[in-house]
């Protein structure tokens, strides 16, 4: 029986996290955690660009892949 379609005719399901967002996932909760060891409080907008700007730098980044 093949999948069924929504509303919009796409088949359901989600689709696979990408690598930025694995890194996010994982790199926010290690700077929260990190700042809540500390004592520190930022809010995760601050965090957000923080991890962003990590990514640009960061070996998982398929953009720096050589």
């Amino acid at each position: 029986m093949p999948p069924k379609k929504t509303a919009a005719g796409k088949t359901g399901g989600k689709a696979k996290p990408s690598a930025y967002n694995e890194f996010m996932k994982v790199q926010l909760a290690k700077l929260k955690a990190e700042q809540e060891k500390s004592g520190k409080k930022a809010d995760h907008k601050t965090n957000f660009k923080t991890v962003a700007q990590m990514w640009a730098k960061a070996p998982e980044n398929p953009k720096n892949k050589k």
